[in-house]
């Protein structure tokens, strides 16, 4: 089973989860799961659809935003909102959970919900380091 590393009582990140660790995230109290991954993306990786079913099948809502690389405006935007606006606590996953917890920070940074510094701060408590991610302040 993945570790769920948590960010704040809103949100935990982990690496890629399998469809049977979604059962297990909703005992721990989780109520939407949020991948980060395109399909096809590494070999034997579950496809969207899969978890999905696999999510509905334990009870949580499923958001996929998939995306490579660093997120745009608008996917971290909406990476925060799905976070934001889930009804409890949320479980973002991607490869290794840098770039969902990068997305959701830079979204928190636009929506003016945390400054750098505190997001920088909770990555770190979390195990994942966004000092050169983050844009300074100017």
């Amino acid at each position: 089973m993945s570790e769920f590393h948590r960010v704040t009582e809103r949100l935990s990140v982990s690496p890629q989860v399998a469809p049977q660790d979604l059962a297990a995230a909703a005992s721990q109290g989780f109520v939407r799961v949020v991948c980060n991954r395109p399909d096809g993306e590494g070999p034997g990786q579950p496809t969207g659809a899969e978890m999905k079913a696999a999510a509905q099948a334990a009870g949580l809502e499923f958001v996929h935003i998939p995306f490579a690389g660093m997120p745009d405006g608008a996917t971290a935007d909406a990476v925060f909102a799905a976070v934001s606006e889930a009804p409890g606590p949320v479980l973002a996953y991607c490869r290794s959970g840098t770039r969902s917890i990068t997305a959701w920070a830079l979204g928190s940074l636009r929506a003016g919900d945390h400054d750098r510094e505190a997001l920088v701060a909770l990555a770190a408590a979390a195990g994942y380091d966004l000092s050169g991610a983050l844009p300074r302040p100017m």
